[in-house]
């Protein structure tokens, strides 16, 4: 028998772990507010000569460990890094507004580099840097910012998909993009449900733990499901903005809603998951490489240069 057809009452392909993996637990995978971009000097204490370029960033994230730099393993940062070392001939840091973890893709990572090597347009600067780096990374854009400025404490929200495919047969060349969900998934009932999480609430129940925040409370201000056929089944994305993230607390979302969308429980029971304040009270942590970052807000006024 086939394997993709075996297990059929089986939620998720067996061969997906969503349990945490060593560079999960070591990474949190957004709002790292405790960061402190020390390497170049804290505000006030800035080379004159330097300039600070704010990069967004694109990647697949099934070839890296994650964004930060891990001993032993390959990295985007290091990789994003490594580039950059060649064309300014000098080291420079990368500090990312948000940490993903191993497996997690972005269409719009951004990243601040500060240098007093670059006195070209910052928009030239993309072509320079893509020509060191390899086709699973892009510097998509490039701009200049403030020396004062910082993608974590400047980012007022970012946006995530996730992206569940639906079928009882797998799509096998794109099955490091989306989770693979065979049993039948009802978009009205998971629509109910996430409905129950825009707004205000207390996340706790749904952050990871290991990464422990001064508060859970945050705002989720849209939370969108769609769909589209996709091969044999449909595929399903569900977009969060919100003003912030806790640990995993977009893959935690999708795997509590996916519980509501096959049936296992009713849309109301996201209410007495949140009211438990308890992660065990949730669904599953969905595998990560149906996550995709898709942008990061700023504060107004972050990007001037006056």
């Amino acid at each position: 028998m086939n394997s993709h057809d075996s297990n059929n009452d089986e939620l998720i392909d067996p061969s997906t772990s969503a349990s945490l993996t060593s560079s999960d637990q070591q990474v949190a995978d957004d709002d790292l507010l405790d960061c402190e971009d020390t390497s170049q000097g804290r505000a006030g204490e800035y080379d004159p000569a330097q300039k600070s370029f704010l990069l967004t960033i694109a990647y697949d994230g099934s070839k890296y460990c994650g964004w930060q730099f891990q001993p032993d393993q390959k990295s985007v940062q290091e990789t994003l890094e490594k580039g950059l070392k060649r064309v300014f001939g000098q080291p420079v840091r990368a500090l990312a507004s948000s940490r993903t973890d191993a497996g997690v893709h972005a269409l719009a990572q951004t990243a601040v580099i500060r240098t007093t090597a670059w006195n070209a347009p910052a928009d030239r600067l993309p072509l320079a840097v893509n020509c060191y780096l390899p086709s699973t990374v892009v510097v998509r854009d490039v701009r200049q910012v403030p020396n004062s400025f910082h993608p974590l404490r400047d980012s007022n929200g970012k946006r995530y998909r996730y992206q569940i495919y639906n079928s009882r047969k797998d799509d096998p060349i794109g099955n490091k993009t989306h989770w693979w969900v065979k049993r039948r998934v009802n978009l009205d009932t998971l629509r109910e449900a996430a409905d129950l999480l825009i707004g205000t609430h207390d996340f706790m129940s749904l952050q990871t733990s290991g990464s422990p925040r001064s508060s859970t409370i945050r705002t989720i201000r849209s939370l969108e499901i769609t769909s589209q056929p996709h091969m044999d089944g449909q595929m399903i994305y569900l977009e969060v903005q919100a003003d912030g993230f806790l640990y995993n607390m977009m893959r935690n979302i999708a795997g509590t809603l996916v519980q509501v969308g096959v049936g296992r429980k009713k849309p109301e029971w996201v209410n007495e998951v949140l009211q438990a304040r308890d992660r065990q009270y949730a669904g599953q942590t969905a595998p990560p490489q149906g996550l995709f970052l898709l942008e990061v807000y700023f504060r107004e006024g972050a990007f001037s240069l006056d």
